[in-house]
């Protein structure tokens, strides 16, 4: 039998699922290590969330090149050294003593981890086995399977620092990336063959820049980026700060991922029936609305579960929406390398998020300003989805006039 006739569309989805299950699971917990880090070494917390931040810009632009070398090389291999990445960063994360080791280990090495075994190439990858009407649901079962990892993982990691410490947390963590390494194989082969598109990997990002509607989602993702990273890392610390307990910034946190499993497959489904522009503007101003519950209400577990569960709705939803327009717009050939590029928008955005409301904590005491400011960003992100020409590039290009 050819060893390649068993990486069938299923398998290949199958085997993405887990990759990413695994993935985002362990990345979602690094919120539950801020107190106890922070407390062990007598650090503010600007320094945990200036760390997360550098992750944050790391898997973005470590992603985009690791995008374009999956694109070149094929993106089995690249997901392999990324979970090589995971591992020994999650070991590190246990040893370190400084705020520098800290910055290498946490923002570095896993930012390296999640740049190759995150959004960009796994979608990609699954996006070119399947016809184009049913892209965009299968990168919304890709990626609600990341969000039911932040649900499963979420309470083993509360678990291991509760009932080990977070030094022995981190190392069991290390153990579960390790378990990304075989599911790789499902991956391998070169995402050129069988394609007639014989573009240079230059022509196409030469081609990407200059479309208006490429960097409108790269400023799009940007919001997105701000919004998930700043909860993630911050809202178990302003939940316990508002006199609530961790179990209720972990039960959160594990809400917004179960509704994102519901919410991720449903904007996939959508996606793939109605304009995903118009679907990604409505996701963000929902976000703003839902955001001002925090700021505006008093906080009790009731407010705070409903409005984790609306937000978990709208989390990662705009994941398979806006990869799913780079594909429609640009092609499937240069997929992974084009998304990675974009979604280093969500990551900048994912910095700023992260390191803001830690600054703004830090030196006001609250974290009311990080949460005004996530407010107004998401309706900046709904209005400025709405200019993007979904249309095919090709079919642009096709049918434009001839210059005379």
């Amino acid at each position: 039998m050819n060893q390649r006739t068993w990486r069938t569309p299923l398998v290949i989805l199958l085997c993405g699922c887990l990759i990413m299950t695994i993935s985002f699971g362990i990345r979602a917990g690094f919120g539950l290590f801020l107190r106890p880090m922070s407390l062990d070494y007598g650090w503010g917390r600007e320094v945990f969330s200036f760390a997360i931040a550098l992750q944050n810009l790391m898997w973005g632009a470590l992603g985009a090149v690791a995008g374009g070398f999956a694109d070149r090389y094929g993106p089995g291999r690249i997901v392999a050294g990324g979970a090589i990445c995971y591992i020994l960063g999650l070991i590190g994360l246990a040893t370190i003593a400084t705020p520098l080791l800290m910055y290498l280990n946490c923002g570095l090495l896993l930012g390296g981890a999640l740049g190759g075994t995150s959004f960009g190439i796994i979608l990609a990858v699954i996006g070119r086995t399947v016809a184009p009407e049913k892209r965009s649901l299968y990168m919304g079962i890709a990626t609600a399977a990341g969000s039911f990892g932040q649900f499963a993982l979420l309470p083993l990691t509360q678990v291991l620092i509760a009932t080990l410490d977070w030094h022995h947390a981190l190392l069991v963590l290390a153990g579960i990336a390790a378990l990304i390494l075989p599911l790789t194989s499902a991956l391998a082969g070169n995402p050129g063959a069988g394609t007639q598109n014989t573009q240079s990997i230059g022509d196409a990002l030469r081609e990407a820049m200059a479309e208006r509607g490429f960097h409108l989602l790269f400023w799009g993702y940007f919001v997105c980026g701000f919004h998930i990273a700043m909860l993630t890392v911050h809202l178990p610390a302003f939940v316990t700060d508002a006199g609530l307990r961790p179990e209720h910034g972990m039960t959160a946190l594990a809400l917004i991922g179960l509704f994102n499993v519901i919410g991720t497959f449903g904007a996939g489904w959508l996606g793939g029936r109605f304009s995903k522009k118009y679907l990604l503007s409505t996701i963000y101003a929902i976000r703003s609305v839902l955001i001002s519950t925090l700021v505006f209400f008093p906080l009790t577990p009731l407010t705070l579960y409903v409005f984790a569960c609306g937000i978990g709705l709208l989390w990662l939803g705009t994941v398979p929406l806006t990869n799913g327009l780079v594909g429609q717009i640009f092609g499937m050939r240069y997929a992974a390398m084009l998304a990675s590029i974009v979604f280093f928008g969500h990551q900048i955005g994912s910095f700023v998020g992260v390191w803001l409301a830690g600054y703004l904590y830090d030196t006001t005491g609250s974290y009311s300003g990080a949460f005004i400011a996530s407010i107004g960003l998401g309706v900046f992100a709904a209005l400025v989805n709405l200019p993007v020409n979904e249309k095919p590039l090709a079919e642009r290009i096709k049918h434009a006039p001839a210059v005379a």
